[in-house]
């Protein structure tokens, strides 16, 4: 089958494509210009270049593939929600529209956990209402994550929505190789008291999820959360980090309400400024790590028979082992790492 997928040069993207040349599937992706495809070129991975936000592009993209996984998103970076709603919300848009078009079998889009309020005492259901936190990201995950429904129930786009935690494994810059430079550099801190659920979920936890719901005729139309139901805490995942890196363990606590105001304070500088002060650090990383995040996948176990298969412990010391092996800082520089003490999804 030909398989479009748009931010398939990525962590989870790159995952996926293995997964998918396993079973016999052919992989196609949407790359910026900017990027280093060499690998997926080396696999024999058609590469388009271009951008989710041009719609032409991406209608050309799309002729004769059959299904499509929608993995492109803009994350991890302070911008501005004009900047955030081109990317996960127009440029969803134009990926649900040429897929439509083009009568694409199956459309899987990855919205977020992060839509919920997964911080309020059980664990989020697919049933419950999104409630995204006022900033670029969550809110334009959840615009997108509402857009992919209305279209799915208007005009038949044969769609399922993934919300998944964090994702981490080895290869994974964003999340875990930010914590763990941190970690190493002594600059972590543990928010509140460190007791509370950190939603991580491993990569091929997340490749097994998508593999199910594109082939399950029952998920067309259906949202299913993404996670492990035995999560880490933040402490135990600091914990697990710093001897999987022979680094000493994190002891500085910061209480999560000022730090949260502090974040809050700090967005609002870095918007005034039209963004030239970035953050030192946002809401999204403080609730995130420092919040009692619970998330329910009993929907997908009994809808599409998904089981995480890699104990969060077992996928920090596979990640771990990736990292001693790098010796490399994640981020851009190290005035970026002071910038931003805490990582974000």
């Amino acid at each position: 089958m030909e398989i479009l997928i748009t931010g398939g040069n990525g962590f989870l993207g790159h995952n996926l494509i293995n997964a998918l040349q396993a079973r016999g599937d052919r992989a196609r992706v949407i790359a910026l210009p900017t990027e280093n495809a060499d690998a997926l070129i080396q696999r024999g991975v058609q590469v388009i270049r271009g951008d989710i936000r041009d719609p032409q592009l991406v209608a050309a993209a799309m002729e004769g593939a059959q299904g499509v996984f929608h993995l492109a998103a803009m994350m991890g970076a302070w911008r501005s929600m004009e900047d955030y709603r081109s990317v996960n919300v127009r440029g969803a848009e134009n990926v649900c529209r040429a897929a439509l078009a083009a009568g694409v079998r199956r459309l899987v889009h990855i919205s977020s956990a992060m839509v919920y309020d997964m911080a309020r005492g059980r664990p989020a259901t697919e049933n419950d209402p999104l409630a995204p936190l006022d900033e670029p990201y969550c809110q334009t995950k959840a615009e997108g994550d509402l857009l992919v429904q209305r279209l799915t129930a208007s005009h038949g786009l044969p769609a399922v929505v993934i919300r998944p935690g964090t994702l981490f494994g080895p290869g994974d810059r964003l999340n875990f190789g930010r914590i763990a430079d941190r970690v190493r550099a002594g600059k972590m801190i543990i928010i509140g008291s460190g007791h509370n659920a950190v939603p991580f979920v491993y990569v091929s936890d997340m490749v097994q999820a998508l593999l199910l719901a594109f082939d399950s005729e029952r998920a067309v139309g259906q949202a299913y959360n993404i996670g492990n139901d035995h999560p880490l805490t933040q402490a135990e995942l600091y914990t697990a980090i710093a001897q999987g890196i022979g680094a000493p363990p994190v002891r500085i606590h910061a209480p999560y309400r000022p730090l949260y105001a502090a974040a809050y304070a700090a967005e609002r500088v870095a918007t005034l400024t039209n963004n030239r002060i970035p953050p030192f650090v946002t809401r999204h990383g403080v609730k995130l790590y420092g919040a009692h995040n619970l998330l329910s996948i009993e929907k997908a176990r009994r809808e599409l028979g998904y089981t995480p298969q890699v104990p969060l412990r077992v996928g920090v010391r596979l990640a771990t082992e990736w990292y001693r092996q790098q010796l490399a800082p994640s981020t851009d520089s190290p005035a970026a790492a002071e910038r931003d003490p805490l990582p974000v999804n």
